[in-house]
């Protein structure tokens, strides 16, 4: 199944040039991860701040999320355009105008504009950096590489919130003033700028995807970064290959285009939609943008909750590290249908504790055992997400859409993903007011939703290179479910 490709790479492990352009290329991962939740440490401060209700709130904090959607629906025409790399420096350009604005903002309006100029330097980059990834990553290390990206979020995830803890220990509070007069929750937003412009430099010196070059006819710029990434392969048979993919194309349908059949899509486009939106619907961000508020709202300090916030995190890091290890060794189905299971029992869980609770909105509070099993519970539901559907929905995404669309399909996947992310991030705060054990218990559905997506229409794509990996999709369901 894996043809002559495979068998001409080598035993050896991953080319330490291409791990370093697929660490670099996931650095824009890393400031997703950072923006996205830096916010966490600041929301309860920048409430009082501008004098906000729960429904502004959460709109203030999910508006970057409509950035992202828009950022990343241009991404995959910027990206097809002008490059990969051009796409890269426009989203580290952005990254750092939404720091430096939020940090400053005067009102909420210009709070709510800057956090959307950040959205789309964040969705420029949860397009850009997989389809990167997957594009100069030989096909036996590409789910590890791919994974990166998903490392390098849960990475910026962290040190966002290590962040906020530190600023907000060192003043006494997110609203106590730190450094030139400024609270420490304007500091959070501030700390941005420094990632940013780490992007922006690597992008200027990072090479362009040799399958971009290809589609572009520059053939002989291609062949000199497949010579450098993989030395042992020749270059030759990649470009052949695909050119010979997208002459497939072109004899399938016009060149280019996302349109099918079905609801006006290509299968294999709604694949990633629901793929990403599902990654979403479970919850997880609400465990990244609003654990400070929930664990307070439980009982435990600020101080405490910004530590339980920023051990979560590390747990993160670690699972998904696990994730890494044994994507290309497991395969990516099995490791999906583990997470779903752990994410629906947990999920279950945190449902159950909430329904012992007193109280409600700001006022809930559990007694007893049960406040350490929804701690515990929330912590379990991130093992098992970040040991599956976060790393693994990146990798996917990165390898099922045919080279033509790859980074248009890509595009408009993510931009689901991110309005997917939006609607459960707005929604989060007048659901939990209402009820956390119906939150709860309907983000339980959507994990066991995603087990029987997984099982019955994503087919296994280790160990394939790209091309090989897109046929897959192109069969019918009783294929797609093998294995």
């Amino acid at each position: 199944m894996s043809g002559t490709t495979m068998q001409k790479q080598p035993a050896t492990g991953i080319p330490r040039k291409v791990a370093g352009l697929a660490i670099a290329g996931a650095v824009g991962g890393f400031l997703f991860g950072f923006d996205s939740s830096v916010v966490n440490g600041a929301v309860d401060a920048m409430q009082d701040h501008f004098i906000l209700g729960d429904a502004l709130t959460g709109f203030a904090v999910a508006v970057a999320l409509l950035g992202c959607a828009v950022g990343a629906y241009l991404a995959g025409r910027i990206a097809d355009a002008k490059g990969r790399i051009p796409a890269m420096k426009i989203g580290g350009i952005l990254f750092l105008v939404s720091a430096l604005g939020t940090g400053f903002a005067f009102s909420v309006y210009d709070l709510v504009f800057w956090r959307f100029v950040g959205g789309l330097g964040i969705g420029l980059a949860s397009v850009i950096a997989p389809a990167y990834i997957s594009e100069i990553s030989p096909a036996k290390h590409r789910g590890r590489l791919a994974s990166l990206q998903q490392l390098a979020i849960t990475m910026g995830i962290f040190a966002a919130l290590l962040s906020d803890a530190l600023f907000a220990n060192a003043a006494g509070g997110a609203a106590q003033e730190l450094w030139f007069g400024l609270p420490a929750w304007r500091w959070m937003f501030l700390a941005a700028a420094v990632p940013a412009v780490v992007y922006f430099v690597i992008a200027m010196v990072l090479p362009e995807s040799p399958r971009f070059l290809v589609l572009h006819g520059k053939e002989e710029e291609a062949a000199k970064v497949f010579k450098t990434i993989a030395p042992n392969e020749d270059a030759e048979i990649s470009i052949r290959e695909i050119l010979d993919a997208v002459h497939a194309d072109k004899m399938a349908a016009r060149q280019g285009t996302l349109r099918g059949k079905r609801f006006g899509l290509m299968p294999v486009v709604w694949i990633g939609i629901i793929l990403s939106m599902l990654q979403q619907f479970v919850g997880i961000n609400v465990i990244f943008y609003y654990s400070t508020t929930l664990w307070k709202a439980v009982g435990f300090q600020e101080k405490d909750s910004l530590t339980i916030s920023v051990v979560t995190a590390i747990v993160n890091i670690l699972v998904t590290l696990v994730a890494i290890a044994l994507v290309d060794k497991v395969g990516r189905r099995p490791i999906l249908l583990v997470g779903s299971v752990g994410m629906a029992l947990s999920l279950g869980t945190m449902a159950l504790a909430f329904s012992t609770a007193t109280g409600t909105g700001s006022d809930v509070s559990l007694s007893g055992a049960w406040g350490p099993v929804a701690l515990v519970a929330a912590n379990v539901f991130v093992v098992s997400f970040g040991a599956s559907w976060g790393p693994l929905v990146w990798v996917l995404l990165g390898e099922i859409f045919p080279s033509r669309i790859r980074a248009r399909a890509l595009g408009l996947a993510a931009a689901a993903q991110w309005i997917a992310n939006f609607a459960i991030t707005l929604t989060f705060p007048s659901m939990a007011a209402a009820s956390l054990p119906l939150t709860y218990g309907m983000y339980a559905l959507f994990a066991v939703a995603s087990f029987f997506f997984v099982m019955f229409k994503i087919p296994e794509t280790n160990g394939m290179s790209l091309e090989q990996a897109e046929t897959l999709f192109d069969k019918k369901p009783k294929a797609a479910k093998q294995s």
